[in-house]
C-alpha cells in the first residue's frame, strides 16, 4: 500500500465549495495555482503566475538596499524580473517567499487550510510567514490571511498578494473592466521606484501603486459572466494592466520600496497581519 503524503509533503491542496475551487501549491511559494468559479478559470496558469504571496516586502526595494535603524542591509537583486527594459532594475523584487517550500499546518478542512514558512537567508532575521486560505461555505467568497512575525529581533516588513487575473475568460465574452477610486497615485521614477510624491490618479494602462486609505476596494467585471470584488483593510494596491492578456490587482501593506519609505516594524508582540476577501457574483 502506498503511503499518503503528509501535509508538509503535499504538492497541491484543493479547497472547494458550491462550484468554487482553489488549488494551492505549498511547494511553489504557497501560491494559488488555480481559482475556478463555476468551472471557469480566473487565474493565469504557469509556475510563476496564479496568485503568489509577497513577503517580507512587496514590489521593488531600490537596489536591494534598506535600513533598519542605523544599519544598512543588502538583499540580492533580481534584475531579470525587475523589467530592466522598462527602467525597472536592478532591484530586489516581491520578497523571498514566493518560490519557497511552505509547510501545511495540521487541521485542514475541505474549505480551509493554513501554511507556514520560516524566514531565512537572504532575509537578515528569523521569523515566520503564515498564510490561511479559506472558502466560504457557499463558495461565494475566498478569504486570504497573511501574517509576518519575528522570533526575536524587530524588523521592518511588508506583505501582500500578486494575483494574475485573465483579461478574458475565453468563453466568447468581453474583456474585464476594472473599477476603483483611489485617493492618490504614487508617482514613480524611470527606475519604477516611487519618488515619494503623491499625484492625482492618472489614466492607465498602469504598473502603478495607488493609495486607498479607507481600504482596498477594486471591482473586476467580465460583462455577462462574472464580477469579482477585491476588498482589504490594506491601504495600498498595485494595478498592473499593461499586458494584453492579464490584469494584476495587488493588495499590499505598503507601497513599493516601502522598507525604506514606509517601514512597518514587526515586533515580538506586534506581528504584521493582513487580510483580503475576494467575492464572486455570477452574472
Amino acid at each position: 500500500m502506498t503511503d499518503l503524503p503528509t501535509p508538509a509533503e503535499a504538492t497541491t491542496v484543493v479547497l472547494s465549495a458550491h462550484g468554487t475551487e482553489v488549488t494551492i501549491e505549498p511547494q511553489r511559494g504557497c501560491r494559488l495555482a488555480s481559482l475556478r468559479v463555476g468551472g471557469t478559470e480566473l487565474l493565469r496558469q504557469g509556475p510563476e503566475y496564479g496568485s503568489f504571496v509577497m513577503a517580507p516586502w512587496c514590489g521593488r526595494t531600490a537596489q536591494g538596499r534598506f535600513r533598519n535603524g542605523g544599519e544598512m542591509f543588502q538583499l540580492p537583486v533580481n534584475a531579470g524580473t525587475s523589467r530592466p527594459e522598462a527602467g525597472g532594475g536592478p532591484h530586489a523584487i516581491h520578497g523571498t517567499v514566493r518560490d519557497a517550500a511552505w509547510q501545511q499546518a495540521p487541521g485542514a478542512t475541505g474549505t480551509k487550510a493554513a501554511f507556514t514558512y520560516d524566514l531565512t537567508d537572504p532575509w537578515p532575521w528569523e521569523g515566520r510567514a503564515t498564510q490561511v486560505v479559506e472558502l466560504s461555505d457557499d463558495g461565494a467568497a475566498l478569504t486570504l490571511k497573511l501574517a509576518v512575525e519575528t522570533f526575536d529581533v524587530s524588523f521592518p516588513a511588508q506583505a501582500g498578494w500578486h494575483p494574475w487575473f485573465l483579461r478574458n475568460l475565453g468563453q466568447g465574452g468581453e474583456d474585464v473592466r476594472l473599477d476603483f477610486s483611489p485617493e492618490w497615485q504614487e508617482e514613480r521614477g524611470d527606475d519604477h521606484i516611487p519618488t515619494g510624491k503623491r499625484v492625482e490618479p492618472r489614466p492607465g494602462p498602469w504598473d502603478d501603486c495607488f493609495g486607498m486609505p479607507g481600504g482596498v476596494d477594486v471591482r473586476l467585471t467580465w460583462p455577462g459572466e462574472l464580477e469579482l470584488a477585491i476588498s482589504s483593510r490594506a491601504e495600498y494596491v498595485v494595478v498592473f494592466d499593461e499586458p494584453d492578456d492579464y490584469v494584476c490587482v495587488e493588495p499590499q501593506s505598503g507601497p513599493p520600496n516601502g522598507l525604506n519609505s514606509h517601514p512597518r516594524q514587526v515586533t515580538p508582540i506586534d506581528p504584521l497581519e493582513l487580510t483580503t476577501t475576494w467575492s464572486f457574483t455570477r452574472l
